[in-house]
């Protein structure tokens, strides 16, 4: 009598299988997948891209994309089944019952409103209360969130906020709701620690203070073990193991997840290379062979030498460099309103050495890097490269081709209307490298083979690859100027760990081989000490402190720097 008068979970989830019917086969997403969540619980959902993680957070939901269906099983809220409800019923619910934090921010914000005229108006959907109420609410909440200055920047749009901070608004636009159920998916892909740790912290106290239950789906095992109460862990469609988070993090049983914890860089010590999942099919291939002599790559004046030195001169040098965005327009100088996003910023980048600079979110990291590659125009300062100044349209043309940068989202960095191979032989044909398409096509097959892709792969186009090999495209295309000094913006902060795992030692094998120079920008900071000879740490648009990787991981200086470390998320 005990069990049946037992309260039922927030949510079970029953059988669940998710398909895709296709004109020639039908795609199954999720397959017998069964969870239960209880209120003030934290559910971890771990497992590479596309094991099915998203496609439960978008079945729970009802947004599961046309032509995806739930084919078996059930999904129930508080013991009553929401799977088969209609539309209207269930509009009823998500929102206000059920709230998601989507991956990207940028997508879940309108572009064309205000911040604050999407939190009051969220407000006013599910409450009655009055315009004035529900902008006080709204400031409150973005406080809540860590966002300061609230009350100004709720006239300002999405594309004035950082990534970190985008990511805020859309944590307190769920909080609007005060939801029983909250799904984040991936919930602090894009952000630096301090951030990540003041919304771990949140996701906890909602659950703690107001017994909300959590799907927390994410590929950062240091996320889950910080956070989550239990684990799922997902592979293909299924879940193959669930328990208590420290049974999982210290004593897995299954195959998957043991490379999976395996695979998560180390913060405590300084290895050679990063660990492969051998569970993954083709994650434990070899590395391509590469003779620097030979290779088309190593004959541009980049590559000295086969074997890697750092010399003490340097190749960049950053003096007192500043940058500043107008962020109100006026005829009026003086009411004119600026932000400083660098502030007399002094750095240099040794030849052949890979520096890494990492910070907060909104701390400038990304605007130095647009600037270095000359996206931006600096506002105050100099740059020189190679012992020449580096300003103005004649210091960027020389130099242009020796400074590239691979970007953060591999996606919207390619252009989707063009094939792989012509976008890594534009540059080429750009700088005039080759002397005709015949030696372009050569040179694209053999830098399509360096990434690991295949030649093959030149004759599709950017969407019909996953992240990962997105990722390598782009690398392919930044070498393809023959650069000397690469910069490197969050590379892998979306990538599986397994997937990073294979970008980063890529990275690190054409470092040596080609004698590079490099920018490594990341707020993931064992994978700074992995990848890096020295650490810079920028705070609010200023350096803070800059050290060799090891003495700065034993001995910080800076307040700023230990706290970063303290907030490192350890298994």
């Amino acid at each position: 009598m005990q069990e049946t008068d037992a309260k039922p979970p927030l949510l079970a989830i029953k059988g669940l299988k998710v398909e895709y019917p296709g004109r020639l086969k039908t795609f199954v997403a999720v397959e017998d997948v069964a969870l239960q969540i209880r209120h003030g619980e934290i559910l971890g959902l771990v497992g590479e891209s596309g094991a099915g993680k998203s496609t439960i957070g978008s079945a729970i939901m009802g947004l599961l994309d046309a032509p995806g269906r739930i084919a078996e099983g059930a999904i129930e809220l508080d013991g009553e089944r929401i799977d088969n409800l209609g539309a209207e019923a269930m509009r009823r619910i998500r929102g206000k019952r059920i709230s998601m934090i989507f991956q990207d921010p940028l997508t879940s914000l309108n572009p064309l409103y205000t911040i604050g005229r999407q939190l009051t108006e969220t407000i006013r959907t599910h409450r009655s209360v009055s315009a004035d109420q529900a902008r006080r609410d709204a400031i409150a909440l973005l406080e809540k969130v860590g966002i300061s200055d609230a009350e100004h920047r709720m006239d300002q749009y999405p594309h004035q906020f950082s990534g970190g901070m985008r990511q805020r608004v859309v944590i307190a636009l769920v909080l609007c709701t005060d939801p029983d159920l909250i799904i984040a998916d991936e919930p602090t892909t894009a952000l630096d620690v301090s951030v990540q740790a003041q919304i771990l912290d949140l996701i906890k106290r909602l659950a703690a203070e107001r017994n909300a239950g959590v799907l927390l789906v994410t590929h950062d095992m240091g996320v889950i073990a910080e956070t989550a109460t239990r684990v799922a862990v997902m592979y293909r469609g299924r879940v193959v193991e669930t328990g208590e988070t420290q049974q999982i993090i210290h004593a897995p049983t299954h195959a998957y997840t043991k490379s999976l914890i395996g695979a998560v860089p180390r913060a405590d010590v300084k290895l050679e290379r990063f660990p492969r999942v051998d569970f993954i099919e083709g994650s434990g291939k070899p590395a391509p062979q590469f003779d620097v002599r030979s290779h088309w790559l190593g004959q541009g004046g980049s590559a000295t030498s086969p074997e890697r030195t750092v010399r003490s001169t340097p190749l960049v040098e950053m003096n007192d460099l500043g940058m500043r965005f107008i962020t109100h327009r006026s005829v009026f100088p003086r009411r004119r309103r600026y932000f400083d996003a660098v502030k007399d910023f002094t750095l240099d980048v040794k030849n052949g050495e890979v520096l890494g600079l990492v910070g907060e979110s909104g701390s400038g990291k990304s605007t130095v890097a647009r600037v270095l590659a000359g996206l931006y125009r600096e506002s105050a300062g100099s740059i020189n490269f190679d012992g020449k100044a580096l300003g103005g349209q004649d210091g960027r043309r020389e130099f242009g081709r020796q400074i590239q940068m691979i970007f953060q989202d591999p996606y919207s960095s390619l252009n989707p209307r063009m094939r792989v191979d012509a976008i890594i032989a534009e540059p080429i044909e750009h700088y005039g490298l080759a002397p005709d398409r015949r030696e372009r096509e050569t040179i694209v097959a053999n830098l399509l083979d360096l990434v690991g892709l295949g030649q093959d792969a030149g004759r599709k186009f950017p969407h019909e690859f996953s992240g990962g090999q997105r990722q390598r495209i782009s690398i392919a295309r930044a070498l393809a100027t023959r650069p000397r000094f690469l910069i490197c913006d969050e590379p892998t902060s979306a990538l599986d760990v397994s997937i990073q795992a294979q970008i980063l030692n890529l990275l690190k094998d054409l470092q040596e081989w080609l004698g590079l120079t490099m920018l490594f920008i990341s707020h993931d900071l064992p994978v700074v000490r992995q990848m890096c000879d020295r650490i810079a740490v920028m705070r609010h648009g200023k350096l803070c402190e800059v050290a060799e990787t090891e003495a700065l991981f034993s001995n910080p200086q800076h307040g700023y720097t230990k706290e970063l470390l303290r907030l490192m998320p350890r298994l």
